[in-house]
């Protein structure tokens, strides 16, 4: 009989592998087609009541076609000659030939210290994510920089472009380095040549099931996908799935010294460790589905897109990988092959269980030395968000497109060639014009006329009406995407808003920046409560008890604050970054507070386990000393995907990923081994309160 139950349970794991093998070969091609349905413009993620979509709106009522204008800027230092002019007329004439661009293009605009001259050449945003090829052939026109003469491709084509660029060769590099350091890491955990290959095979198999998902809902517009979610679903599905096989696989080991059958050790293991690995995904997933509340449609899009990587990881793991390992049996461990030996946990854990006796010995100290340390770090917060990141700060590289306006900067109106777009009442149109060019750093307001739209405008020429509004344009002092620019922007709208029955909307390039910051702003203030809320009601589910999920969660908010702390120390004094993204606050929270709690749910499910047969305080113990060294394996595989973000060449990835690593090994190795284990054991069997474990566990009773 036992044979038979043998025998059929090699068959069905053998089925599931086949069947598992099948989806992944399926749907492996799809991970590398995801860069075909991803857009990067910011205007597209704005609300629809922003009021800068409003400006929009109109900009298409006044155009023929929507243009993106990309700035080619001529530079000498001893002055432009007029060699330097006829190359950038004759260029000029050359871009007009590109598709894409439309045309007339005006002449080069020579600046006033004779020093630069400036090429706007208008492109079709029809083209979308093409703009970056017509990007590529006008930098082929221009050419390099030579005897003197500096030629750079700027302005806000320029910038997407390069944006397009970074994004479009994510999928490859980021990919390849979190395999090897997941690689790695299983290969230093588990010291076998086999066994790395499992967790490995099933992360890999999750990202393609997920890859298959998203790009079906991108590509019909269900969500709209862009770079930084592409790269934040790879690490976040290797990272999570490597941690909950790591959790599996460890539970899976203990068992095998209790069963003789790999198939019984799998089934004990699964009941014990499934319902925490379960527990911890949908905490995850849910926290990520809390973005879906967000006004700005790329946060919007970000939570069901992580949350599906989250719930394929979940199905994968917890079907694909035991079958694995059921099929790969004691071997799967060679050579530390687990003998049934019914040996006690604890034992397999000398280090965690000294950690664990220190613990006990100073519970009060290690918790309150634990939060005082976690306190200060705190103290950076005042150096977070002193800036936020520019469009051209985005990059960790100098760039064409940065160094084009670092040039435009110096020799022009900072704002040439991105004006702001001002729509007003014809009958109010020369009222909102005065107003607006007082407003400080407005350089200069010109309305749009009759047939202007590929050009500067002609003065002479009368100002084009559209059901009774007229256009301006504004040129702003300060670059486009700088902080003075932002609140220019905030004080141009306050001052043309005043006219009455203007009925004025303020838009362009700098506009949709600082209503994207607004909606960061209202953002964070909505999602961050319900998500706390969320995993509250989570926890207090699973452990049954109040009081645990309440402190559970200080923790956790305690670990996040000092993490942006550290970070913001980090990204000032050490990797030198001008400031951080608007969304950067949001992401760090959802992603640190929803991965930190997994811990807590890994160590506390386990300890509450451990409570019902020993009592609370011993529970504690037990459940530190069982869970230390895979809790804190899974957290350093965490830490090390998402630092994997890093070796892209864009600032928000490597905040993000930087926080994130430093903010999992906080909480791996201070709150989750320190901070919570000696909180829970200071408090005794009252940690389970309201619970019925409170009442009814055995130190308690013996108390009495």
């Amino acid at each position: 009989m036992a044979g038979r139950r043998g025998g059929t349970a090699t068959l069905v794991a053998a089925l599931v592998v086949i069947g598992w093998l099948v989806v992944g070969g399926v749907a492996g091609p799809y991970a590398g087609k995801l860069g075909e349905v991803s857009t990067n413009d910011n205007a597209s993620f704005l609300p629809a009541e922003a009021e800068a979509t409003r400006a929009q709106d109109l900009t298409a009522e006044f155009a023929d076609r929507q243009t993106t204008p990309a700035l080619v800027v001529y530079a000498r230092a001893t002055g432009i000659t007029d060699a330097d002019r006829q190359r950038a007329a004759a260029d000029a004439a050359r871009f007009a030939q590109v598709p894409g661009v439309v045309t007339p293009i005006p002449p080069p605009v020579p600046s006033q210290d004779g020093q630069a001259l400036q090429v706007v050449v208008p492109i079709d945003e029809a083209e979308g994510e093409r703009i970056g090829q017509v990007i590529d052939e006008l930098r082929a026109i221009a050419g390099d920089d030579r005897d003197g003469l500096t030629v750079d491709v700027a302005g806000p084509a320029g910038l997407l472009a390069d944006l397009i660029e970074v994004f479009g060769a994510i999928d490859g590099p980021l990919l390849l380095v979190t395999l090897s350091v997941v690689l790695v890491i299983l290969l230093v955990v588990y010291r076998s040549p086999v066994l790395w290959i499992f967790p490995l095979l099933a992360a890999g198999t999750s990202y393609a099931l997920a890859a298959v998902f998203v790009y079906l809902l991108a590509d019909h517009d269900v969500v709209k996908l862009n770079g930084q979610a592409q790269g934040i679903l790879t690490v976040l599905v290797f990272g999570a799935g490597t941690d909950y096989a790591l959790l599996l696989i460890a539970r899976y080991r203990e068992e095998l010294h209790r069963h003789g059958r790999p198939w019984d050790a799998m089934r004990a293991a699964w009941r014990g460790a499934a319902p925490a690995i379960i527990a911890s995904g949908g905490t995850v997933i849910l926290s990520l589905l809390c973005l879906l509340l967000s006004s700005l449609n790329s946060n919007r899009a970000l939570g069901p897109i992580a949350a599906i990587g989250i719930a394929a990881t979940l199905l994968v793991m917890l079907t694909f990988l035991p079958a694995l390992l059921v099929l790969g049996g004691r071997w799967a461990f060679w050579p530390r092959r687990p003998a049934v030996d019914q040996a006690d946990p604890q034992t397999e854990h000398g280090l965690w269980s000294r950690i664990a006796g220190f613990v006990a010995r100073r519970a009060r100290v290690v918790w309150l030395a634990t939060a005082a340390v976690l306190a200060l770090l705190t103290i950076g917060l005042t150096q977070l968000g002193v800036t936020t990141l520019g469009q051209t700060d985005l990059f960790t590289q100098r760039t064409d497109s940065v160094a084009g306006q670092d040039v435009i900067a110096a020799h022009y109106p900072a704002g040439t060639g991105s004006p702001a777009t001002i729509f007003t009442n014809q009958a109010s149109a020369q009222q909102v014009a005065e107003v607006a060019q007082r407003v400080p750093g407005v350089a200069a307001v010109s309305p749009v006329t009759q047939g202007s739209q590929a050009g500067p405008p002609d003065p002479n020429a009368p100002p084009k009406v559209v059901d009774g509004r007229v256009e301006f344009e504004a040129t702003l002092a300060d670059p486009p995407d700088s902080n003075g620019a932002e609140r220019t922007i905030r004080d141009l709208r306050e001052a043309v808003h005043g006219v009455p029955g203007s009925d004025t909307v303020v838009g362009g390039f700098t506009a949709i920046n600082v209503d994207t910051s607004d909606a960061s702003a209202r953002d964070r203030n909505v999602i961050i409560p319900v998500v706390l809320l969320v995993i509250a009601v989570i926890l207090a589910l699973l452990l049954r008890a109040l009081l645990a999920p309440l402190l559970l969660i200080a923790t956790v908010v305690l670990s996040f604050l000092a993490t942006l702390g550290l970070c913001a120390l980090i990204f000032r004094h050490l990797l030198d970054f001008p400031g951080v993204d608007q969304s950067f606050p949001l992401f760090a929270f959802v992603f640190l507070v929803a991965l930190g709690i997994d811990y807590n749910i890994f160590l506390m499910s386990r300890v509450r386990e451990e409570s019902v047969h020993r009592g609370t305080r011993p529970g504690v113990l037990a459940g530190l000393a069982v869970t230390g060294g895979v809790i804190t394996s899974a957290g350093i595989v965490l830490a090390a995907t998402f630092s994997a973000l890093a070796v892209l060449p864009l600032v928000v990835l490597v905040e993000l990923g930087v926080a994130v690593a430093v903010g999992v090994l906080l909480d791996t190795i201070v709150v989750r081994s320190l901070l919570v284990p000696a909180l829970s054991y200071d408090i005794g069997a009252r940690i389970w309160w309201p619970g019925r474990l409170g009442r009814t566990d055995r130190e308690a009773r013996h108390a009495r």
